[in-house]
């Protein structure tokens, strides 16, 4: 069984962004402090819940949100140790911790590097100010360059920003200026999101109130190759759709969910995937304390994926990456033979430029990035 990657929810949140559709909510500290307990004796009883053997093998933790920088060190390190004592923590282990900029002191970031963090993942988003409040982030430009000094003064040598683009009213001069910022600061991992509208989200309420609008889908198209191509001049190396690092600095969290690998989710809203089971965990943080205190089970949407949601899901996540994914591999797996099923449809995208081989392995081309969803359709 190859080693799983953990998860760690933490719903918290200092204010909601104008954009998000996350699990979060707003930060409650007596319910920060009951969570932290839930989650630790959700991770202890793991393996015999699922029928693991006793401290199976994990090689990455990540520490997603919400905020998890909004969690005071020692609830770090106490979530950390429930992992080590549940799992045999391979040596080495990525441990990536997402963090907001206003929230990224230096002391906390020294004792999350001492409790055993290995890489910091910035929420940045845009480095104009405009953009910023926009999105109805807190923290302003200046306070996005100070927290990756900080996490460099703290000892951090593995360090990701995120950055979102097709925002309302951006141009492609704008969101190159954001480009450009973030990379003069160096970090060895950059993830470039589109903006995603829900319709739930207030972001789609004041575009209409203000008369914001997106881009043309061209422009956008425009932002994405900008980004990529000066990246790549840089030095970085796009591994997937949305992320770029530094070679060997790939997310290795991450690559799990699109290499077919398997994880479990902790916390609420938490998603895990193993041995063809998929499960979620109850979504309100006040129930999901509740529940684990009480010892009745979290998980609140499980199934048995099907044979053929198994092979999809691998050939729709595996695309997604750089170096996309063998035919071979993919039909010892999974015994579906994607030329004879799908040929001709591959075919016609290859023609297109969308799609590339290189011997056994079928990927995306940066294109064929571009109009990802009517490739992968593909498959459904």
């Amino acid at each position: 069984m190859p080693p799983l990657g953990l998860y760690v929810h933490v719903p918290f949140c200092s204010a909601i962004c104008h954009y998000c559709n996350f699990n979060r909510g707003l930060l409650d500290a007596p319910l920060k402090r009951h969570f932290v307990d839930a989650v630790c004796a959700e991770i202890l009883a793991a393996p015999a819940r699922h029928g693991l053997p006793p401290r199976p093998q994990a090689d990455t933790i990540f520490f997603g949100g919400g905020t998890p920088s909004l969690l005071e060190p020692a609830e770090v390190a106490a979530i950390l140790e429930a992992c080590r004592r549940a799992f045999d923590l391979a040596p080495g282990a990525e441990v990536t911790l997402e963090a907001n900029p206003e929230s990224a002191a230096e002391p906390f970031l020294r004792a999350i590097r001492e409790a055993g963090v290995t890489r910091l993942s910035l929420g940045v988003q845009s480095f104009r100010q405009d953009e910023l409040q926009r999105l109805g982030r807190i923290h302003d430009v200046a306070q996005a360059g100070l927290a990756v000094a900080r996490a460099r003064a703290a000892g951090f040598d593995n360090l990701s920003l995120d950055l979102m683009m097709w925002l309302p009213g951006q141009q492609v001069g704008q969101w190159m200026e954001s480009v450009e910022a973030a990379a003069a600061l160096g970090p060895e991992h950059l993830s470039l999101y589109m903006l995603e509208l829900y319709p739930n989200a207030p972001l789609r309420e004041e575009m209409a109130r203000a008369g914001w609008s997106l881009a043309p889908d061209d422009d956008a198209a425009d932002m994405y190759e900008a980004a990529m191509t000066r990246l790549e001049n840089l030095g970085y190396v796009q591994y997937e759709i949305s992320n770029v690092a530094r070679p060997g600095r790939e997310s290795r969290h991450n690559l799990k969910y699109w290499t077919d690998g398997e994880w479990l989710g902790f916390g609420p809203g938490a998603h895990s995937t193993l041995a063809g089971v998929r499960w979620k965990n109850v979504s309100a943080t006040d129930e999901y304390v509740a529940r684990v205190l009480a010892g009745t089970p979290v998980d609140v949407e499980r199934r048995e994926l099907t044979a053929e949601e198994r092979w999809q899901e691998a050939v729709i996540t595996g695309l997604r990456l750089s170096s996309g994914i063998s035919i071979a591999a993919m039909a010892a797996r999974h015994g579906v033979d994607l030329d004879a099923r799908f040929g001709d449809d591959l075919r016609r995208f290859e023609e297109a430029g969308a799609v590339a081989r290189d011997g056994d392995r079928l990927r995306l081309t940066r294109r064929g990035m571009l109009v990802a969803n009517d490739v992968l359709r593909v498959f459904i």
